[in-house]
């Protein structure tokens, strides 16, 4: 089995429906029996699809991956209306929708397409008063969120809509920047159709450069039980998650620009010190000789300054 210590990098789970993310990072603490674990961008207990899960010293990376752009497919429900604008909320309405028509979803479609001002749903983790909005929502208090800018680049159908007991199902596969809530999507389809509408099923394909289709199953065989005995972590799914993990340096690849250094360039960034510029913008990744990691590095006042040393003298 490999040794805790050893493991470091970015893992990218197939999260299924039913766990929480902080369930994940929990179930990944087991497997890999270290506490270092973080993730980025949450997904809900419903949702299934690709989390983006940091292990060991890569944790430091997770505030600077750009992972703006995100994939998703989806299914609408069009006739009802829920509390939570997903499957888990209560019924509060909704029109007979049998009767929407092709042109009609697809001008209300391509409406929610472009830059939108959101209104997050409810039970959202946005924070009113220093309080996350779901459980203000919890405790019976009514919220109202200010709507917040996000971009929805694609928002289509995949397959014919399925028709039943005056609702309508539709298959779609959303684009969008970070922030975008999917199941407000859905909420404000129904709304601008005026049948109600709410999200029934939700899978994320894309993270930024990273996809699902890279992702591991951290649960094999099936969910534990919540609040039941703990199982023993079979050693070959240990090893086969330790053995997912990605490379911090191929992380770097992937995610930012790169820059090659040579030994004295990479000795200055080892100490913290600013080396000179190369003209790349934003953040971007400096390789040491060797190919690993050295730091990430910004331009600013005529020198490339590192606001992440990876490799510390």
């Amino acid at each position: 089995m490999t040794a805790p210590d050893e493991v470091q990098g970015l893992l990218l789970v197939d999260k299924p429906s039913g766990p929480t993310s902080h369930d994940v990072v929990g179930r990944i603490r087991a497997i890999l029996r270290t506490r270092r674990v973080g993730h980025a961008g949450t997904l809900d207990p419903m949702a299934t699809g690709l989390l983006v899960v940091a292990v060991g010293r890569a944790t430091k990376l997770l505030g600077h991956l750009a992972l703006t752009d995100k994939s998703y497919t989806a299914t609408i429900r069009l006739g009802q209306a829920t509390s939570t604008d997903d499957a888990q909320g209560e019924w509060i309405g909704g029109s007979d929708a049998s009767g929407v028509g092709d042109a009609a979803l697809g001008a209300a479609m391509a409406a929610l397409t472009g830059s939108l001002m959101q209104v997050p749903s409810a039970v959202s983790a946005v924070k009113v008063d220093g309080r996350r909005a779901y459980a203000r929502v919890r405790a019976g208090e009514r919220v109202e969120l200010a709507a917040r800018p996000v971009t929805v680049s694609r928002f289509q159908g995949l397959a014919p809509v399925r028709r039943h007991d005056q609702l309508a199902d539709l298959d779609v596969a959303v684009d969008c920047s970070t922030g975008t809530y999917i199941r407000a999507l859905a909420r404000d389809l129904g709304a601008a159709l005026r049948v109600g509408g709410h999200l029934i099923a939700l899978r994320r394909v894309s993270v930024g450069p990273f996809s699902v289709a890279d992702a591991v199953d951290v649960y094999p065989d099936g969910i534990p039980v919540r609040g039941g005995a703990r199982p023993e972590i079979p050693a070959d799914l240990a090893d086969r998650v330790a053995g997912a993990v990605l490379p911090v340096a191929d992380v770097a690849r992937r995610a930012f620009p790169v820059r090659a250094l040579d030994e004295a360039q990479s000795r200055e960034l080892m100490h913290g010190r600013p080396i000179k510029p190369a003209g790349i913008p934003g953040v971007y990744a400096a390789l040491a000789p060797d190919g690993d990691l050295a730091a990430l590095l910004t331009e600013r006042d005529g020198a490339a300054r590192p606001v992440l040393v990876w490799r510390a003298a």
